[in-house]
């Protein structure tokens, strides 16, 4: 099936037992056992019906072989490098969620595990980081909140190469838009909360895997440690699932046409999209992407106020999150990667006046209409500083 059709029709699209076309909630923690150890589910920690189907579905939709679903994205990044032991190493991107960030520095080391980060578009210092401990690549494509591209089957080959696993966070493409597994890499990751299932309305996490070994680690880990996805919330992530393409269309649309207008906006001094010519990913986001995704990341000129930017949107939301069917804007520095020390984030390039923006599928007037009003009120505040300067000269 085509990806669209799949979307409908793939995983478990309907009820088994009553042929019903959206699979029930079950909300059940035991099941009935005819006979030991002959029942499909026994316990709905290590299966339910619910969640099978949603695991199932991303599965077909990542041409992966098995899916699972978590209780959140972190859950999902913690079970993965679950597969792993004290003393062994890994090289990560210098652009993660901070999320992630605050993961690996604040538990993961205090496990054993060692890390050492790198721009992983720079291939060369990819291989020079590893080592003979080294066990797994991990990084994002496009990053957070940079939108920087690595060659993602660049990166999978040379793990292979050195017979060590890749793994991905896929969360800022969607299958949608990037599927890389068949790119080569190992293990794909989402916060599902985002685009997947595309209405602010549940957190879940998903992860991937093409070999069946590998996935069979992964769904020992994932009902021994237990952070799964309830049936309520595994019904709902379905359901979002659904309309992703239809969705998508519309955030790429928009994502195009604000790109566009930022552009030709003098108070924004740098923008990071994939779908810019200048950008020196763009032809690695050209061969591996569907579209250039919906995130678009901007600085302010130095010294203007970021806040004083987002707090007077009216339809844009400032919030966390992203993917969701309305525009989110945040501020990285006090927001999403607020965890990461300052000296850490500006040597990333994360600078205090960067803006992070998910664009939504509203009306693309309304959506530019605000940015105008946004920057209409920075210009007031910029002109009066300037003329206070002048004042003060004088």
């Amino acid at each position: 099936m085509e990806f669209d059709t799949k979307l409908i029709h793939g995983g478990i699209s309907e009820d088994k037992y009553t042929g019903a076309t959206s699979v029930p909630i079950y909300m059940a923690s035991t099941f009935h056992q005819q006979k030991i150890g002959e029942n499909e589910y026994e316990y709905s920690r290590s299966g339910n019906p619910t969640r099978e189907a949603v695991e199932k579905l991303i599965a077909d939709l990542e041409d992966g072989t098995a899916g699972f679903a978590f209780a959140s994205g972190s859950a999902a990044i913690d079970t993965v490098f679950s597969l792993f032991s004290a003393g062994d190493h890994f090289v990560i991107g210098n652009d993660v969620y901070g999320g992630t960030f605050r993961l690996i520095d604040a538990v993961l080391k205090r496990f054993g595990m060692t890390f050492t980060v790198v721009d992983t578009r720079d291939l060369q210092a990819v291989k020079a980081a590893i080592t003979p401990a080294t066990k797994a690549i991990y990084l994002e494509a496009p990053t957070n909140p940079l939108l920087r591209v690595t060659d993602i089957a660049a990166v999978a080959k040379i793990a292979k190469d050195r017979g060590i696993l890749s793994i991905i966070d896929n969360t800022f493409s969607s299958p949608y838009v990037q599927r890389p597994l068949d790119l080569g890499v190992d293990i794909v990751l989402h916060s599902a909360s985002k685009y997947l299932g595309g209405h602010s309305d549940l957190v879940a996490g998903l992860v991937v895997t093409k070999d069946q070994a590998l996935g069979e680690k992964i769904g020992y880990l994932q009902n021994a440690i237990g952070g799964i996805l309830a049936p309520q919330e595994s019904w709902l992530l379905q359901r979002g699932m659904k309309t992703l393409s239809l969705r998508m269309r519309a955030h790429l649309a928009n994502a195009e046409a604000i790109f566009n207008y930022l552009k030709n906006q003098p108070l924004v001094s740098k923008i990071y999209y994939p779908g810019d010519p200048k950008n020196p990913d763009y032809e690695v986001a050209q061969k591996q992407m569907h579209g250039f995704g919906a995130m678009i990341s901007f600085e302010l000129q130095a010294g203007l106020d970021p806040k004083q930017f987002v707090e007077q949107l009216q339809v844009i939301t400032l919030a966390e999150s992203l993917g969701a069917l309305e525009s989110l804007i945040e501020i990285p520095a006090l927001m999403t990667h607020g965890s990461i020390p300052r000296d850490i984030r500006l040597k990333n390039g994360i600078k205090d006046e960067l803006i992070r923006l998910s664009v939504g599928v509203e009306d693309q007037k309304d959506l530019l209409a605000d940015l105008e009003r946004g920057f209409d009120q920075l210009k007031g505040s910029h002109q009066d500083v300037s003329n206070s300067k002048v004042h003060s000269q004088a």
